[in-house]
């Protein structure tokens, strides 16, 4: 009979030793995790301080006790990688900012400006623009923090894109909670990377409650590393309340994405100590459960992790606590200086600066001249003028790449997208799979990370999928993060209706938008409109949203073979007039001109101006034509109760009212949805004799 030995259990020593040897770290390097661990422990019970004193206003999501994941991911990371973050990215902002700082002067200057901008001070990392939920240092390879959760992993995995596209071999970590794990974003985000093999590394923080709620409660997976096999990839659990082990943990799999091996999902067992904010008074935990979690407290674990191997001591370790002390005091003085944000930068930071130049603006004014004496010849249409655009532009900048749904060898619907596939390669004309939040969020994080996506959504009625990645990313993360950064990239879309597909592929969505500061929203009616303002929005350094009609591909127009673009802000004037303006885009200004050449025959001169862009918007020619003829007609596609000439009647009644010789009559499509049949279709959008009737009756 044979006898078992018992295998004797490591010792903490051995365990400690095991894992410095491994990693090869220094003395000093574990010195400076444990005082990161202090540092960020510090800053959050400030925070916490200053809120129960009502010093400080509006939402923090504490991160005390999580410190552990942040110090050890970021640890494992080169000064060149990438993160991104979340609402509760405190940690996480620390951590990578000491990180590149290299001066203990440096450093602090990282602490001061964490501090002010939690406290909404000009001297805050995003001058009092992001404040809590939003810090970021994107100079610095930490592209933000989102107030939406689960909002940042469609941005890492466009990062990671962009590295791969660039040839480097930079690697980002995504940080996102327990909650996070659930949402649409975390599913289509690990299927886009793992099909792209793309060098990003998952990190899920799960403090077991998302706000109130167990994350036992909302699935049936107690762990979230298991949901990594569904995309081919590992699935790593560690203990989060250990610096040494998360690092140990996050260094393999960054290691691993910098071999071009792909991604990893590793899930960070921990435990928040306040409340999910604020307001949170933790009911829903025991002070039991709470208790047991501190004994795993991350500054004792670390500190313990120093005192086994004897490379600290007691006294040593007092020491740090008044240095942790004195950097919080700094920081804090350096906030209470630093002073508000001045009124008037409102409305600063928007938008990045303008390229457009005084030769753009006349190249624009000559060729539409040329266009309209018949001086020029070439006529093409409205889908090759789109190629032409993309193909010159990918062909002038190495950074702009198309990607999207069946936009490969065998798609194309955005008229002949597998030409350019065949030209440029599968990596610069990318299929997607069908995850339009994803494609918005990776079009976010690659533009972010220096590349210029021009991303391809099916239709306009799909863009609401993606409406938080374009919108609350894209559109709000040069303002949030105090102008410090900048978003070039198109999202690509048709609507419309016309082909009788009914009323989820047929909808004029552009006043949704609109409704955004941010982004600019682009609808050309012509195949000259349509290349040159392609051209423009891939080199603009703002998210464009680019709307082109699903009726308009076959249409042809005069387009000239040299070099232009069309600034935005600059509308048309696609028929000259004195008696009416009439006011529209895209392809009702064909509608318009229908009308107007009726109503000529009627001896009524109508002024046919195509805005062309509607943010921005050029109003100072529509007020212009107003006060030529005092009458205005405005003609949407869009649902005539939200549509975007409902704004472009307002800012006229504002600064023209008094030229107005009748009241402005809008024609738009009716508030139903776009219906199949065409004989309900065409009664549902304005037609020609719509128009007709509306400006007979201003003039009347």
């Amino acid at each position: 009979m044979t006898t078992k030995t018992k295998t004797a259990k490591p010792s903490r020593l051995e365990l400690v030793s095991a894992m410095i040897e491994e990693q090869g770290l220094t003395r000093e390097e574990l010195i400076g995790y444990l005082r990161q661990v202090m540092e960020i422990r510090a800053l959050e019970n400030n925070i916490a301080n200053l809120l129960s004193k009502a010093v400080l206003k509006g939402a923090s999501h504490l991160y005390a006790g999580q410190e552990a994941v942040a110090v050890g991911a970021v640890a494992a990371l080169r000064d060149d990688d990438l993160i991104t973050s979340t609402h509760r990215g405190h940690g996480h902002a620390h951590a990578h900012g000491d990180k590149y700082a290299q001066t203990p002067q440096a450093k602090q200057e990282h602490y001061n400006k964490m501090m002010a901008e939690v406290l909404g001070k000009s001297g805050g990392y995003c001058k009092g623009k992001g404040g809590s939920m939003h810090i970021a240092d994107v100079e610095h390879g930490n592209l933000g923090a989102t107030g939406i959760v689960g909002g940042n992993i469609p941005v890492a995995v466009g990062a990671a894109l962009a590295q791969k596209l660039q040839g480097t071999d930079r690697v980002v970590v995504c940080f996102f909670g327990d909650g996070a794990a659930n949402t649409g974003n975390f599913h289509e985000s690990l299927n886009m990377a793992s099909t792209w093999n793309l060098p990003v590394v998952f990190v899920a923080e799960n403090n077991m409650y998302g706000m109130s709620v167990p994350f036992k409660k909302v699935t049936r997976l107690p762990d979230i590393a298991d949901r990594a096999s569904a995309y081919g990839i590992p699935g790593e659990i560690v203990d989060g309340m250990d610096a040494l082990a998360v690092r140990g943990c996050v260094a393999q799999a960054v290691e691993r994405a910098r071999r071009g091996e792909g991604p990893t999902l590793i899930e960070c067992k921990t435990y928040r100590w306040f409340g999910h904010s604020h307001s949170d008074p933790r009911a829903y935990r025991t002070r039991d459960e709470e208790a047991e979690w501190k004994k795993r407290d991350p500054i004792v674990v670390m500190k313990e992790n120093l005192e086994v191997v004897k490379m600290l001591t007691e006294a040593e370790f007092e020491t740090m606590e008044n240095e942790v002390d004195a950097k919080l005091d700094k920081a804090m003085e350096f906030s209470n200086a630093s002073p508000e944000p001045k009124a008037e930068e409102v409305d600063t930071d928007v938008y990045a600066p303008s390229k457009f130049t005084a030769a753009d603006y006349e190249t624009d004014r000559r060729l539409r001249l040329d266009i309209s004496q018949g001086s020029v010849k070439r006529e093409i249409s409205y889908a090759q003028a789109l190629v032409e655009a993309a193909r010159e532009e990918m062909l002038r900048d190495p950074r702009a790449f198309i990607m999207g749904e069946d936009v490969g060898l065998y798609g194309g619907a955005y008229g002949a997208t597998r030409d350019l596939y065949k030209e440029f390669g599968e990596w610069r004309v990318l299929d997607t799979p069908i995850s339009e939040a994803t494609i918005g969020g990776a079009a976010v994080g690659a533009a972010m990370a220096g590349m210029r996506p021009i991303a391809e959504i099916m239709y306009v009625d799909f863009t609401p999928l993606a409406m938080d990645q374009v919108a609350n990313q894209g559109a709000k993360n040069r303002y949030m993060f105090g102008g410090k950064t900048s978003v070039p990239m198109v999202i690509r879309t048709e609507g419309g209706a016309g082909r009788a597909i009914a009323a989820h592929h047929s909808q004029s969505l552009e006043s949704l938008w609109t409704h955004f500061p941010g982004i600019y929203v682009v609808m050309p009616s012509t195949p000259y409109d349509a290349k040159g303002l392609l051209k423009a929005a891939i080199r603009d350094d703002n998210p464009v949203m680019f709307i082109e009609h699903k009726m308009l591909y076959k249409e042809k127009g005069f387009v000239p073979e040299e070099e232009y673009i069309i600034p935005f802000g600059v509308a048309d004037i696609k028929r000259p007039g004195k008696d009416v303006t009439l006011v529209t885009y895209s392809r009702m200004v064909l509608r318009a001109l229908e009308a107007a050449e009726k109503l000529a025959g009627e001896g009524i001169d109508v002024e046919v101006i195509d805005l062309r862009t509607l943010k921005p918007l050029d109003i100072d020619t529509i007020v212009n034509s107003v006060k030529k003829t005092g009458r205005l007609v405005g003609v949407t596609e869009s649902y005539e109760n939200t549509s975007f000439i409902n704004e472009v009647m307002a800012q006229v009644n504002e600064q023209a009212f008094d030229y107005l010789d009748a009241p402005m009559i809008r024609v738009a499509s009716a508030n139903v949805p776009v219906p199949r049949a065409e004989i309900l279709e065409d009664q549902a959008i304005p037609n020609t004799n719509r128009i007709l009737a509306a400006c007979r009756k201003v003039v009347s």
